[in-house]
């Protein structure tokens, strides 16, 4: 076998997140191919070989999958990297995740545990409260557009006019600024060339609110008068109401969303939302669960998982706005929330006086750094680490309170699974272990595990 070759196969089946695996007779060896749904017959070319294992890039669906059982929901499926599955029916997307999380820490943990299945998300669509939005071409030197990258490129940008990941709002806000720099010949930001202007469309809506935030991120290299944008937003039919359009500016040469400076151009720079009955104001860049409605079903999770917690101390390391500080904060003692995005604190602190919570107390730093400084000790930790997992270094800190009880949250089971190691090798067993699914249609996928010292 060898690159640049062309086969053709059957996908077997997916692992995560979504590594299909094509069995190739005449070679007889298996070939990861990313971006297809198990059962479809498609056609591939050989591009590398990684540690001996080959990977092939999608070249055609020849054969639809017999678990493509629907017509897509918009117009630019199967092209755009936003969405893998939207043509299955969302149980067979639950079962395929399930079992994708089950056999990966089914392979990390070494004694028995129960295995909870999956949990869906309350809507399956129109559930994102957050979505980035890229300004770009759909092909080289094509007219403007502004949406999600094509699958596999990092250049080619589909415009997501009728996205269905989203609001309604998010999609008719989308098209107006895309039609306003249309009209006024604006240029795009080119990464290689460091040159251009428009960046990204960033959009946060809350879902129990209504509530939206548009933040346009631009470089200086131009100025426009926005004034007129702004007058035609607020003038869009919504069924939600823009609180808030900020113009950021932002000069970095990696492609990040990211804020050099920050103006209003109307109204605020946050918005609130509601989960479980409490009230967050949200930031453009603070963290927060991108499903309102599938973070109900997780933070419920927790709250199960974690148990009775009255007169005790919570841990809540990674702590973003503070969501789940606050969601034990009524059945606890108290919790000490810590993370690294001062915004997220500033808001975290704010939210937890707007909720009334005067046992939650929430620190900006690194978590390594941070827990030197703590004085008390936990009784229980909660961990919710960004996608990558928790630094190594940090790890065996967390781990040094020997605490009796830490759930873990996971939006990367690959990383908890990695983690799960040498969390078992300090007297952790994992007792279950479940799925919540907070991003339908995609590759996605919560993973929740309790663990308890032996």
């Amino acid at each position: 076998m060898k690159k640049g070759q062309v086969y053709e196969g059957t996908i077997e089946k997916v692992e995560f997140p979504n590594k299909g695996l094509v069995w190739i007779a005449e070679e007889e060896r298996y070939v990861t191919v990313k971006n297809g749904i198990p059962g479809q017959k498609i056609r591939f070319v050989v591009n590398k070989f990684k540690r001996g294992n080959a990977e092939g890039r999608l070249l055609e669906v020849m054969e639809k999958s017999p678990l493509e059982k629907r017509d897509p929901v918009c117009s630019i499926f199967p092209a755009c990297g936003g969405c893998m599955y939207q043509t299955m029916p969302y149980e067979e997307q639950l079962k395929m995740k399930a079992q994708q999380i089950k056999e990966i820490i089914d392979s990390a943990v070494k004694t028995e545990y129960e295995f909870e299945g999956i949990q869906a998300s309350p809507k399956e669509f129109e559930y994102r409260n957050k979505m980035e939005f890229s300004f770009g071409d759909e092909y080289k030197d094509g007219p403007l557009s502004l949406g999600l990258h094509k699958k596999g490129s990092t250049y080619d940008v589909l415009t997501a006019g009728d996205c269905r990941l989203v609001h309604p709002d998010m999609n008719r806000i989308l098209l107006c600024v895309l039609e306003y720099f249309k009209e006024k010949g604006a240029g795009y930001y080119k990464k290689m060339q460091h040159e251009g202007y428009l960046r990204h469309l960033l959009l946060r809506r809350g879902d129990t609110t209504g509530e939206i935030l548009v933040n346009l991120v631009t470089t200086t290299q131009e100025e426009y008068d926005l004034q007129p944008l702004v007058d035609k937003l607020l003038a869009l039919e919504l069924e939600g109401r823009i609180v808030g359009i900020l113009h950021i500016l932002n000069d970095s040469l990696s492609d990040v969303v990211q804020s050099d400076e920050t103006r209003i151009l109307y109204g605020q720079d946050y918005f609130y939302e509601q989960i479980m009955g409490m009230e967050f104001k949200i930031t453009p860049f603070s963290f927060f669960q991108p499903n309102s409605r599938g973070a109900e079903v997780l933070y419920n999770t927790v709250r199960e998982y974690i148990g009775d917690i009255k007169d005790m101390t919570v841990f809540d390391l990674f702590s973003g706005t503070g969501t789940i500080a606050q969601v034990l904060a009524p059945v606890a003692k108290q919790v000490i929330g810590v993370e690294i995005v001062e915004e997220a604190v500033e808001a975290a602190r704010e939210n937890a006086k707007r909720n009334g919570l005067d046992n939650c107390r929430f620190i900006a730093g690194d978590v390594f750094k941070v827990l030197d400084e703590i004085e008390e000790k936990p009784d229980v930790i909660v961990l919710d680490p960004p996608r990558d997992g928790i630094h190594p270094k940090a790890l065996p800190k967390i781990l040094d309170y020997q605490v009796d009880k830490i759930v873990y949250i996971s939006c990367k089971v690959t990383s908890l699974a990695r983690d799960l190691e040498m969390m078992q090798g300090r007297g952790y067993e994992v007792v279950k272990c479940v799925g919540v699914d907070q991003f339908c249609e995609t590759v996605h996928v919560e993973t929740v595990a309790l663990l308890t010292r032996k």
